[in-house]
């Protein structure tokens, strides 16, 4: 049995990562066998990573690498945001992002096949499953987007919850431009729009907003404009189709703009379910036709990056198409990406005290 000295665990520390005891053991594995040794840390890393597969990673980071003209985004999930903060977390974090520049790979999970960008004796997945052994928590390459364009500018938000990219074209990339689009990559952190302009949403988007929009407003009665209201209330009254508290109530308040405070949650959906049944006809009415447009258009000025009021608009007014004007007539966003950590992923509701006392006993 060879001596395992104190300077071959270091050394074996340094190439795997791995813990001093895992280390040490590997070692006595081996009969102080170094190259062996990393063999099995990194066979016994893929089965704590396989132990692990099950667990939620929906914490993490986003992080950018840039390159000229050219920039990808990635985000990379862990268990905890206490391991999201680790140092060495973030600089994986920081390589992934590299190998999302450099790879030709459609998504990550075709990235994870290839040879790693730090050393190209192991792939992608292994330096994953190596580092989920040394970190001691599921890790997961969800994600990456790449962009390039005339000019391309990154923001990172909240230490990395948030990370995005923007790239404009047409009116090259001097300073001017650079601080322009670093501004509307705030704004697109705060504001989260879905798309760039309006001509981005295909036809059968806006149909569905349409009727989405249409819908809403006819289970919202309160809201309907007075005339199409007073129709439904001719209705319910020939029918005999309110109780008579809520009859006596709309007797009595008809007129009233705080009706609906009084009347009862069937009433409400009484009126609803006429305002729906004549859904046809009330859609053709060119006063809740305007009323619908209008609803639609405070949308798409949500949704919509060049119709966004821009954030930093000392008149509170100014749209963030008016504001890229000013700067330059040729500047234009030719698309942005925005990441944020675990959207759309389920989260594990922790009480991190309750747990640290539950393994105290």
């Amino acid at each position: 049995m060879a001596d395992i000295t104190a300077s071959m665990v270091k050394e074996l520390r340094e190439m795997s990562g791995a813990g001093m005891m895992d280390c040490k053991k590997a070692l006595n594995e081996t009969n102080g066998d170094m190259d062996a040794a990393f063999e099995v840390l990194r066979k016994s890393g893929a089965a704590k990573a396989e132990k692990k597969a099950s667990r939620i990673a929906a914490e993490g980071i986003c992080r950018v690498a840039l390159d000229g003209n050219k920039a990808a985004v990635v985000e990379v999930n862990s268990e905890t945001d206490f391991v999201a903060k680790n140092e060495t977390f973030q600089t994986f974090v920081e390589a992934v992002a590299k190998q999302a520049l450099a790879t030709s790979a459609a998504d990550a999970e075709a990235m994870m096949e290839e040879a790693w960008i730090e050393d190209a004796s192991k792939t992608v997945k292994e330096a994953l499953v190596e580092k989920t052994a040394t970190i001691g928590e599921k890790l997961s390459i969800r994600r990456f987007a790449k962009a390039e364009g005339d000019c391309v500018v990154s923001y990172i938000h909240g230490g990395g919850k948030i990370g995005v990219v923007v790239v404009g074209n047409g009116a090259g990339d001097g300073a001017e431009v650079k601080e322009a689009l670093a501004n509307i990559a705030m704004q697109v952190a705060a504001m989260n729009p879905k798309y760039t302009s309006r001509a981005d949403i295909s036809k059968e988007e806006l149909d569905k907003l349409q009727e989405i929009t249409v819908d809403s407003a006819l289970n919202d009665p309160a809201t309907l404009p007075k005339p199409i209201l007073n129709d439904l209330f001719a209705k319910v009254e020939a029918g005999n189709l309110l109780s008579a508290e809520d009859a006596a109530i709309l007797a009595e308040k008809k007129n009233d703009k705080y009706l609906f405070n009084f009347l009862s949650d069937a009433a409400k959906a009484t009126l609803a379910g006429l305002a729906m049944e004549d859904k046809a006809n009330i859609a053709g009415n060119k006063i809740f036709s305007g009323l619908v447009d209008g609803r639609v258009s405070k949308h798409l000025k949500e949704i919509c990056l060049m119709d966004q009021v821009y954030v930093k608009a000392e008149d509170g007014k100014q749209s963030v198409a008016q504001y890229l004007g000013s700067v330059s007539k040729e500047l234009a966003v030719a698309c942005f990406i925005r990441y944020e950590v675990g959207e759309g992923m389920e989260k594990k509701n922790e009480d991190f005290a309750a747990e640290v006392a539950a393994q105290l006993g």
